[in-house]
């Protein structure tokens, strides 16, 4: 028996190959992992030996020959491919372990048209030898993975022969590696400054993605009869659950992770914003409470106090570490099934996982923003560039007779700001950094308007009122200064818009037009 391997990932390559030769297999291999195999003293063929041919074009062809490629592709129960192998001296491969160089691993590669060389590290020989191994896995092993090294080794000394079930699972996970591979070079070249220039503009003819299963075990799906699984993109930077830490607490469901991405999101769209302690409770994906202050323990105290009902089994984030302040407002109030930190102070996680044992405690790294925004409808795909709001106070128009005073411009950014991170139709009600009402998901306006007035109880009088896109009515306006805030902000761009401006003027309430909507769905 024949082995072939050529591997950039080493990882338990020698203790493979020694595994191997104690079965009976003759190795092969080529570059770096020969040299590897031959220094822990095993016999190894050089590739180069066995084709008679040299590495060249600086190694850009090594293993492209037909006593490569025949050895790999024949197949031994086919009397003219033996005839052919008989004729060119061609020895078939029963096992093929390569693993490729990681082109497009580095994010840099895909800013401004990929990092310099990034061509220059792409590999040609390792897919193709992969592809025609995994096309070829009736007669041929093909592995990939070093996470694969235990089972294939298991059967082989079993049996001496890989089973086709193995073989076609090992084939798959190649075609799986290949594809992927391929996926990463188109979008090197989707990021590419000419991208326009070549026709495809910001969004390509065909879309080209690739995801790999995460060990990440799901508890269960939106709902607990639905199963589900969490991938993460081949070639995106690290998501920041990527790297998090979970410190107590049950297995997340698939509900925890997606409001705590929405949480994660908004604490750090806040505390950039503002330069402030920030935190967010969100329920199902939309905030229940949000708040900046001069600490952290103020912060979470306001947005909790935003709306106390809906905060309980909610997710809280917030974005400096937790000290033992927060934990004392924590631990005396209703209890949140996730709380995510980027950090926890000295001490502090035995206080919350002793008062809050169901609690899941999460420490994760900053988020990263998503190059696309994709959202699947039946049978295809949404793509847009991410959420984003592209307007500041600076591009901003005051409409009415009165100005805002500065805190209610503060006040009246932090809503706006909000209401981009609320389900639409969404109206935020906001005074002194906290987001008294919100009202959200609403199909029309005047009731999210409503639902925040009743949830700000008053709280967010002489504060500012934000709606996530244009007032058609005056009753609209009506209703934001029966709230009674001193400032509305709203895109404006309705046929309305001079009659919405003579009510606020009439309710000598100031009101801004921000000339950008921010709807979310």
């Amino acid at each position: 028996m024949r082995a072939l391997i050529s591997t950039y990932d080493k990882t338990g390559v020698v203790e493979l190959a020694r595994a191997l030769v104690d079965v009976g297999f003759d190795l092969v291999s080529s570059g770096g992992t020969a040299s590897a195999i031959a220094a822990a003293g095993l016999a190894v063929t050089d590739t180069a030996a066995l084709t008679g041919f040299p590495a060249i074009l600086g190694h850009r062809v090594v293993t492209l020959h037909p006593r490569v490629h025949g050895g790999i592709l024949a197949d031994p129960t086919d009397p003219a491919h033996r005839a052919d192998m008989a004729e060119h001296g061609i020895e078939a491969f029963d096992l093929v372990v390569v693993n490729a160089y990681p082109f497009g691993s580095d994010p840099a590669d895909f800013e401004h048209g990929g990092g310099a060389g990034a061509m220059d590290v792409l590999d040609i020989g390792g897919p193709a030898m992969i592809r025609a191994a995994a096309k070829n896995h009736a007669h041929v092993g093909v592995v990939t993975d070093p996470a694969d090294y235990a089972e294939v080794l298991a059967e082989l000394q079993a049996s001496g022969a890989l089973s086709d079930g193995l073989r076609r699972r090992l084939a798959r996970k190649a075609f799986a590696f290949t594809s992927a591979y391929d996926a990463a070079i188109v979008r090197w070249f989707d990021a590419g400054d000419d991208s326009e220039a070549d026709g495809d503009g910001p969004f390509p003819d065909t879309l080209h993605l690739s995801y790999r299963k995460e060990p990440t075990v799901l508890r269960y799906g939106e709902n607990p009869h639905q199963s589900a699984a969490l991938y993460r993109h081949t070639t995106a930077a690290e998501p920041w659950w990527a790297s998090m830490t979970q410190h107590s607490g049950l297995a997340l469901s698939y509900l925890n992770l997606f409001d705590a991405d929405a949480a994660w999101l908004l604490a750090h769209d806040l505390g950039a914003a503002t330069g402030r302690a920030a935190c967010a409770i969100i329920k199902h994906a939309n905030p229940c409470g949000a708040a900046v202050a001069g600490s952290l323990a103020e912060a979470y105290q306001l947005a909790f106090e935003c709306d106390p009902r809906s905060a309980f089994g909610g997710i809280v984030a917030v974005n400096q570490p937790i000290d033992e302040a927060t934990v004392e407002r924590m631990v005396a109030a209703a209890q949140a099934d996730v709380v995510i930190a980027p950090g926890f102070a000295p001490g502090v996680l035995d206080a919350l996982r002793a008062k809050r044992r169901n609690t899941r405690l999460l420490e994760a790294p900053p988020p990263t923003a998503d190059a696309r925004h994709i959202r699947p409808v039946t049978g295809g795909l949404l793509v847009q560039d991410p959420h984003h709001f592209a307007s500041s106070r600076t591009d901003w128009r005051v409409v009415t007779k009165r100005e805002p005073t500065e805190a209610e411009w503060a006040d009246a950014e932090l809503a706006f700001r909000l209401c981009g991170w609320v389900k639409s139709n969404s109206i935020v009600l906001v005074k002194d950094g906290v987001a008294w009402g919100i009202g959200a998901g609403q199909q029309n306006r005047v009731e999210a308007g409503q639902i925040a007035a009743a949830k700000a109880k008053g709280r967010a009088a002489g504060g500012a009122g934000a709606s996530d896109a244009f007032y058609p009515f005056p009753d609209g306006i009506e209703a934001a200064a029966g709230a009674g805030v001193a400032v509305i902000v709203q895109p404006g761009g309705s046929v309305k818009d001079e009659e919405n401006i003579a009510k606020a003027d009439e309710l000598e309430v100031a009101m801004v037009f921000t000339g950008e909507r921010h709807f979310l769905h």
